[in-house]
């Protein structure tokens, strides 16, 4: 299965910010949309970076509350590791395990086409497996 499979299901509404918002402004946007990052795009939709909670907290521990006067930029992770559409959520899901990230934004052409989270793929694998044991258990009932 692929991440265009996951997108279809779950859409490709993606939280973005210009590079300039604060980190008061992040915050505001992860609590009201109940999510755990937003993506830091250009005006043409390319992704500059991306800023989790992760990454607010450690902006907290490191500069106390002026942080939250800050610019996203200056605490947004910049290197950003990316997917395609056509990637196996095998292959996405040992990205995000190997580096440690929960947040994987999706391109397409060079801009942002979506979002999944690890929790997106989890769900994802355990109901492919779920379909699978039924199938077994079908197979099984009717040998």
């Amino acid at each position: 299965m692929t991440i265009a499979r996951i997108l279809a299901e779950k859409g490709r509404n993606v939280s973005t910010i210009q590079p300039h918002r604060t980190i008061a402004e992040v915050l505001q946007i992860l609590a009201v949309q109940n999510i755990g990052a937003v993506v830091v795009t250009d005006s043409e939709g390319g992704v500059l970076g991306i800023l989790s909670e992760r990454d607010i907290v450690r902006a907290l521990g490191r500069d106390g509350a002026s942080a939250l006067d800050d610019a996203a930029s200056k605490y947004m992770t910049a290197k950003v590791i990316t997917t395609l559409e056509s990637e196996c959520v095998s292959i996405a899901m040992e990205k995000m395990t190997t580096r440690r990230f929960r947040h994987l934004p999706v391109v397409k052409d060079g801009k942002l086409a979506g979002l999944v989270s690890i929790g997106d793929l989890v769900k994802f694998r355990l109901a492919e497996m779920e379909q699978q044991h039924e199938a077994l258990k079908e197979y099984i009932a009717t040998a």
